[in-house]
């Protein structure tokens, strides 16, 4: 029952409310409080029309949900995007990628690229990302002047990146950083090896033990290819799995990016040690890196959540249609039309998101006392009529243009489809500027 003593600060009355949690539900005509940036009330809309708010918002056809995880990307290289296209992932990255970063990649390249990528996860209903990219320090200072949520890694490689000479000096600097923002109500700083094939032994023990001094999460690329699979094997006697489960790394904290290349041993270590696996089903797709089996993970119970992966690899960050991917090819994959159906798909791409991060108990639901982090899709168009399950229409017959409201803790980001704090004209135009000096010297 509401609290006529308490006000809200604003009360939302969709058409649908889709908590995630309990599994399955959809509520029809109920309201949701927000008080102090949190949950504070969902109950049928009679029983919400009795609070006190001071803002009653009217959502008519739209569904209300939490808002979507984005749980991995590479922020900035949205200023990559269509770059170098349909390429194998390693001609890509080595003759590529890795040149251009290291030709164009600074402090300014980091800023700019990053508030392209909020710019756009926010609209397309993402209201917490993970980033891996360099320069962390710079795109925790965007996620912070732009109130979305976020998760930046710091990337640790064997040798020189920008911004960090070494392993040791970016295990320093993620150190710091966590220590900076370990107070954050919006950042979580971890630390991101960037896979089995670029850090050594040596520094993954490091990242290991300091790891697990901070209680910090590690995120890491692990088995995205067959050929990574097969060089340890070759190289090392050992799955790459099996070496980091060997080295102590796997485990809750652990978020093994990619693995298309799932054995029953691996399965098994996947399970023992609860660590989670983010799904990237579009860049997977694109780099034909192979395909997760999803639908064997999650009845084996490993929490599997989803990633865009980066602009260069997807081109795009948009995590609804990524939901849709993912949903789709489980089912190939399967060869089941039952696997991944669409409230599970939902669930991967918002608690699922939280929990691999280690913050189901803040966001990733709709329950009281969460972050008000939440997203209103307008299912009122002609291409979702009619609506026998609002969810399914979401997955299935629903694009990120149906986006039409934002919160994260209870601050709006998104109105009506537009930016309350980025300047979308100008974000436009700097891109272009990027894309001009990148490009006259690509072509």
């Amino acid at each position: 029952m509401p609290n006529p003593a308490v006000a809200l600060d604003l009360l939302l009355l969709p058409t649908w409310l889709v908590p995630v949690e309990p599994a399955g539900v959809v509520l029809k005509d109920h309201g949701l409080g927000i008080r102090d940036g949190r949950i504070h009330f969902i109950g049928p809309r009679s029983e919400a029309l009795k609070c006190r708010a001071s803002e009653v918002r009217e959502l008519p056809g739209m569904l209300l949900s939490p808002g979507l995880i984005n749980a991995h990307g590479h922020a900035a290289m949205t200023l990559f995007r269509g770059l170098a296209d349909d390429l194998p992932l390693m001609t890509w990255l080595e003759k590529h990628i890795w040149p251009a970063e290291a030709k164009w990649v600074d402090e300014a390249f980091v800023r700019d690229g990053t508030d392209l990528a909020i710019a756009e996860q926010i609209k397309g209903g993402i209201t917490c990302f993970s980033d891996m990219y360099f320069f962390p320090k710079v795109a925790s200072e965007r996620v912070h002047n732009s109130g979305i949520r976020a998760q930046i890694a710091m990337p640790i490689l064997d040798f020189p990146i920008p911004g960090a000479h070494d392993a040791d000096e970016a295990i320093r600097q993620g150190v710091e950083l966590f220590g900076d923002l370990k107070h954050h109500p919006r950042i979580k700083i971890t630390f991101g090896p960037h896979a089995p094939y670029t850090v050594g032994d040596e520094n993954l023990e490091k990242i290991r033990v300091i790891a697990e001094e901070l209680d910090a999460s590690i995120h890491m690329h692990v088995h995205e290819t067959a050929f990574e699979v097969q060089q340890s094997l070759e190289q090392r006697g050992e799955r790459p799995l099996a070496r980091l489960a060997r080295l102590g790394l796997l485990g809750p904290r652990f978020q093994a990016v990619h693995m298309t290349q799932i054995s029953d041993d691996d399965l098994a270590l996947l399970v023992e040690t609860n660590t989670s696996v983010i799904h990237c089903p579009e860049s997977n797709l694109k780099l034909a890196s192979g395909f997760c089996p999803v639908e064997r993970l999650w009845q084996a119970g490993v929490n599997v959540a989803l990633g865009t992966d980066g602009a260069a690899s997807n081109n795009d960050l948009d995590l609804l249609g990524e939901t849709r991917t993912a949903a789709l090819l489980a089912k190939a994959v399967a060869g089941s039309a039952t696997a991944l159906d669409a409230h599970r798909a939902l669930r991967m791409a918002t608690l699922n998101g939280a929990r691999a991060m280690g913050l189901e108990s803040e966001v990733g639901s709709l329950e009281i006392g969460k972050a008000a982090d939440l997203v209103a899709f307008d299912l009122s168009g002609l291409a979702q009529q009619p609506i026998y399950d609002p969810v399914s229409q979401l997955i299935y017959a629903t694009g990120r243009d149906c986006v039409k409201h934002l919160w994260v803790a209870g601050k709006q980001l998104l109105d009506d489809r537009r930016l309350t704090r980025l300047d979308e004209q100008q974000l436009g135009t700097v891109a272009r500027s990027w894309g001009q000096r990148i490009g006259g010297h690509t072509q």
